[in-house]
């Protein structure tokens, strides 16, 4: 006969040893883990507050980079070659593209209409395109400008290889660049104004020792969705406090890869463009900037672009940006540390400041601390945070960051929810650059969408343009049938790690009020709707695929 099972008494012994386990074993660890992600936290919290009164001193002393380095304007042209026309050095433009039909005349019409003497600049069209009819249509493009007097080259490459690095390094090798002393870069969405060259070049004319002139983006989609006006929040505090701060206290700053002017002497002083990683754009900046080159930032010079307005554009864009400087780290630090001809400071700068609090520490922090740490702190109430670490801190580093971008102030509080959820991808990509695994050379170019309310009437001016040209290659793909739109299926609109993440969040605000009480909960149930918006892909645009 069966003896009767005691559940009650199993269910007390094991409640025992899980506390036994909890106490001994699991809060130990879990009060090592706040206390790390504390210093990290007061690590970032230093250093945007350090940021903060840099960008302040430069505003209440109106230190604008014309007061710090010399800066004259341009002659005005004349017919006087010598002191007009002539004086103006020779310019290379490299604008880089890959598949991009949407978007690829904004940079090469705005490019073209810029105020600099024509037989003074050279345009190359960088084309990676391996769609044969976008790769006509940038050709005939640069055939109309071309019939217009301008100097703009068609340059297509039969691989991709190297990407965007790549492309350029293969750009700079031509034989008509040899004359030229500057190159400004700009993607393929970007329009710069017709003063650019004017506001910028004076800077590396007057001062031999800067090799870069960078200028701030302006976003044309801001104000698309809730997932753009996010991304201005994080963007603009990038370029008004980080760059202004690494331009101001160390002239430094990581390149953004476009909307800047470069001296070709110092590209090839520095090794040229290399291919080792996805953040070509950094890699060479850190190499100019250990040659002892200084760089300069204008914020006044803006120029427009197009912020990643579907959830996996910007997933792919994020993951590049997190996974590419980490793996530069790793290839670099080594060589940083070996470095005799910049200070000491300088090279703590770079791997303190800008690789591991601006590039792992803060990944590392928002994802461990906000998305892990806290809510464990709820499921096992021996580990304790204290409130100046997990609010006082927070919030002060929160408003910090919020200035870059003041009317929209308002939406706080969805951003960092939304920065949490995104750290998510973030860390996973860091991870993946600092072992070198996976990943990590994975390039995807950033979907634009450019005028989403292009027509076929538009399409057919394309054509009439083709017709005069008589470039008959371009007519027929156009004039063919478009495919129906393909939509998506609904499988993959689920994000499961998002998805188990809100889970995970909600068990322990639901803990929280049922037995904790530590007041976590509201924190807990917002981040959890955070993450199942974007589990369930609430979030950004939705295109259709053609």
């Amino acid at each position: 006969m069966l003896e009767f099972i005691d559940l009650e008494g199993i269910e007390e012994v094991l409640h025992t040893k899980w506390k036994q386990i909890r106490v001994n074993i699991v809060a130990p660890l879990l009060r090592v883990a706040v206390l790390i992600c504390l210093i990290m936290t007061l690590m970032i919290f230093v250093e945007k507050v350090f940021a903060g009164l840099v960008c302040l001193v430069v505003k209440v002393f109106k230190l604008k980079p014309e007061k710090r380095y010399r800066w004259e304007p341009m002659r005005p042209e004349t017919s006087d070659l010598e002191i007009g026309v002539l004086s103006y050095p020779m310019v290379l433009i490299q604008i880089p593209m890959y598949n991009e039909k949407e978007v690829y005349k904004l940079s090469i019409r705005a490019v073209c209409n810029l105020d600099w003497p024509s037989d003074r600049m050279i345009i190359q069209v960088l084309d990676d395109s391996t769609d044969p009819v976008v790769k006509d249509l940038v050709g005939l493009e640069c055939k109309i400008w071309k019939s217009r007097g301008l100097r703009i080259n068609h340059e297509v490459r039969n691989n991709r290889k190297g990407y965007k690095a790549g492309a350029l390094k293969d750009g700079m090798l031509h034989y008509s660049v040899k004359d030229c002393e500057y190159v400004a870069i700009f993607d393929a969405d970007f329009q710069p104004e017709s003063d650019f060259l004017k506001r910028t070049v004076p800077f590396l004319i007057h001062n031999p020792e800067i090799a870069l002139v960078q200028t701030r983006w302006k976003f044309v989609n801001a104000n698309e969705c809730m997932m753009t006006r996010m991304q201005e929040m994080s963007l603009d505090y990038h370029f008004k406090i980080e760059q202004e701060a690494g331009s101001s206290a160390f002239s430094f700053f990581g390149f953004n890869g476009t909307a800047g002017v470069w001296r070709i002497s110092t590209i090839s002083d520095a090794g040229g463009w290399k291919d080792r990683t996805t953040v070509e754009d950094m890699d060479l900046a850190i190499r100019s900037s250990l040659d002892g080159c200084k760089f300069v930032y204008v914020g006044d010079v803006k120029v427009k672009c197009e912020l990643p307005s579907t959830f996996k554009a910007f997933q792919y864009q994020q993951h590049r940006w997190s996974c590419g400087p980490a793996n530069l780290f790793k290839k670099m630090i080594l060589e940083i540390i070996a470095n005799k001809k910049v200070s000491t400071w300088k090279k703590t700068h770079l791997i303190y400041n800008f690789f591991f609090i601006g590039k792992i520490a803060a990944h590392t922090s928002t994802y461990i601390f906000y998305c892990i740490v806290i809510p464990l702190s709820v499921l096992i109430p021996e580990a304790e945070i204290p409130l100046w670490g997990v609010a006082y801190i927070p919030i002060i580093i929160t408003l910090l960051k919020s200035v870059g971008t003041p009317s929209s102030f308002h939406l706080v509080i969805p951003w960092v929810l939304f920065e949490n959820v995104m750290s998510l991808h973030r860390i996973k990509a860091a991870t993946t650059g600092l072992l070198d695994v996976g990943r990590v050379n994975e390039w995807i170019v950033t979907t634009k969408l450019g005028d989403g309310s292009k027509t076929k009437s538009s399409m057919e001016v394309i054509v009439k343009n083709a017709k005069d040209l008589r470039d008959a290659k371009v007519i027929e793909p156009l004039l063919g049938d478009y495919k129906k739109p393909q939509h998506r299926t609904w499988q993959s609109r689920f994000h499961l790690s998002e998805l188990w993440m809100g889970v995970f969040m909600f068990t322990a605000g639901f803990y929280d009020v049922a037995y904790t009480k530590k007041g976590y909960f509201i924190y807990l149930f917002m981040q959890s709707c955070a993450f199942f918006i974007i589990g369930f892909d609430f979030i950004g645009t939705s295109i259709k695929t053609y």
